[in-house]
């Protein structure tokens, strides 16, 4: 990667370049960084003012300073696009994957069917058998409502978060609400729990659980992860199963989560993360990103991305191979078939997906 900093050597050009070199040595990226002092060379690139910041010969920012979170998001989305990891991601057409995100668990919702693990689409499995694969347990499984375990999720985040009675958490993602359930049973009728979530049909779900289970401590917001409708500074934890992943831009849901939480307060979280490259027909179809796979970060720039958003440094829980440890119920059976019409099988991403269940505490 090739990043060059533009103007004349000015005070806020060192800031410039010495908040990019921490960035990119936090990332652990393979990077260069040049200086460019010479105004005909400066402008050649298309600038107003210095100082600026170009990552592989495209201009990320000109005129004034830009804080390391913002910067480590572009380099995470250069490494990205250099790695050939998740093209898709970014694509100009955001909103378009946002929105296909939407109508799948949209159809999950409605039809209360199991999603099987992060929304794939396997025959056989149930909403249970997916959820004691993933490490849910069979007390956890007879404390949500019935209806709110649809079969989604890569982890069983909430038993790591240790809540107590009267505290506050968000759950990111919250689907039907089996995490915010089990959340609610944790803090007590003192508590509060705040569930956001896209897609109508999944709050409209959720909300009916609350009401038929009687969980009044339990609220499910409609919201996006990259803003969510919540008080900055109000939350003592957050949580997220499987679903940071599907979010275009994973910096800024950090970020958020970093806002709504006290400092000292505690992120845990399960999700989807690369190990490797995955194959060109797998990072390129909507399913596999809609099933939590392409939309997946490596994970060097994943951890970096949330120790720039404000937190310490992420204590891992859990890591596993998701693909060892679902088998094909892991992937859309679209993908499946595209996968094999290329002459691919599941030998191809062994060691490459994996599930991780971490902490995190907010500074």
């Amino acid at each position: 990667m090739k990043i060059k900093v533009l103007g004349p050597g000015c005070p806020n050009c060192q800031n410039v370049e010495k908040i990019a070199r921490k960035a990119v040595s936090s990332m652990g990226l393979d990077a260069t960084i040049e200086k460019v002092t010479d105004i005909k060379d400066i402008t050649k690139y298309p600038v107003l003012a210095t100082p600026g910041l170009v990552i592989n010969e495209k201009v990320v920012c000109s005129g004034r300073v830009p804080g390391e979170a913002e910067v480590s998001t572009w380099l995470a989305s250069a490494d990205l696009r250099e790695r050939g990891a998740n093209p898709m991601a970014e694509t100009r057409d955001r909103e378009g994957i946002v929105t296909k995100v939407r109508e799948r668990y949209a159809r999950i919702a409605e039809l209360g069917d199991c999603g099987c693990s992060c929304g794939t689409t396997a025959e056989g499995a149930t909403p249970e058998s997916v959820a004691r694969r993933i490490g849910y347990d069979d007390q956890a499984l007879s404390l949500a409502p019935e209806g709110a375990n649809l079969g989604l999720g890569c982890g069983a985040p909430v038993g790591f978060l240790d809540l107590r009675a009267g505290e506050t958490v968000v759950d990111l993602g919250s689907g039907a609400g089996f995490d915010a359930f089990l959340a609610a049973r944790e803090v007590g009728p003192t508590g509060r729990v705040i569930g956001v979530d896209m897609t109508p049909a999944m709050l409209e779900r959720a909300r009916a659980n609350a009401a038929k289970a009687g969980f009044s401590q339990v609220e499910f917001r409609e919201g996006r992860l990259e803003a969510l409708p919540v008080e900055t500074a109000s939350a003592d934890a957050v949580t997220s199963n499987c679903v940071i992943n599907l979010a275009p831009n994973k910096a800024v849901v950090f970020r958020e989560a970093a806002r709504v939480l006290r400092p000292g307060g505690r992120m845990v979280v399960s999700d989807i993360i690369l190990d490797g490259d995955l194959p060109q027909v797998v990072r390129e179809d909507v399913e596999a990103y809609v099933g939590c796979i392409a939309g997946a970060m490596r994970r060097e720039p994943y951890f970096a991305a949330i120790e720039a958003a404000g937190f310490r440094g992420a204590e891992m829980l859990k890591d596993v191979d998701y693909i060892a440890a679902l088998g094909e119920d892991a992937l859309p059976d679209e993908l499946l078939r595209k996968m094999r019409g290329s002459g691919l099988g599941m030998s191809d991403l062994a060691g490459k997906i994996r599930s991780v269940t971490y902490r995190a505490i907010r500074r």
